[in-house]
């Protein structure tokens, strides 16, 4: 394989596990009590990931492929415990990886009303809100930057923030409708 296709693979699959992590980190945690032996069984399920990432069918969705993955690890982590009472059985396990998934495909939806909402935003709301959060600029910067006040700026990122919500309510609550 050229060395391009294994940067490209790699590539997907890091952007596959990033996308993926945190619902995969709270799936273990539900299943597991001990802090320590959470990350060691994430770990594993990342090199896992990256052993059997040719395994992975691109055509179908990362999440569910993962969360099997990650069930696999934890029965192992359990049966190389010798411990007879794990904390969720096979059903429960199952269960709960069917809600990650629904909820993340709740997040794709949140996240493209908010891109949508933030385009119907007016200019300077988008340069206040770029300035906080991309470039993550104190208040007092924010506002030295605009020549206005503290107080001033925070009124209207309290503002702006409440506009995108009610944004956002009203873009999910239309595509329910549909």
């Amino acid at each position: 394989m050229s060395t391009e296709k294994e940067r490209e693979i790699r590539e997907q699959m890091t952007r596959c596990w990033m996308s993926a992590e945190s619902s995969v980190r709270a799936y273990i945690a539900a299943a597991i009590r001990s802090s320590v032996d959470r990350e060691d069984v994430l770990q594993q399920v990342a090199l896992t990931v990256a052993r059997r990432f040719d395994d992975y069918d691109a055509t179908r969705p990362f999440l569910p492929w993962v969360l099997w993955l990650a069930k696999s690890r934890i029965i192992d982590f359990y049966r190389t415990q010798q411990r007879r009472q794990t904390l969720m059985d096979d059903t429960m396990l199952r269960q709960l990886a069917d809600h990650l998934i629904e909820r993340r495909d709740d997040g794709s939806g949140r996240l493209a009303a908010l891109e949508h909402c933030m385009e119907k935003l007016p200019d300077r709301s988008r340069s206040l809100l770029n300035m906080r959060y991309h470039q993550t600029l104190g208040i007092e910067q924010i506002a030295e930057t605009l020549r206005s006040t503290p107080a001033s700026v925070r009124v209207t990122l309290f503002r702006i923030r409440e506009a995108l919500a009610e944004c956002i309510q009203r873009r999910l609550a239309s595509e329910v409708e549909r």
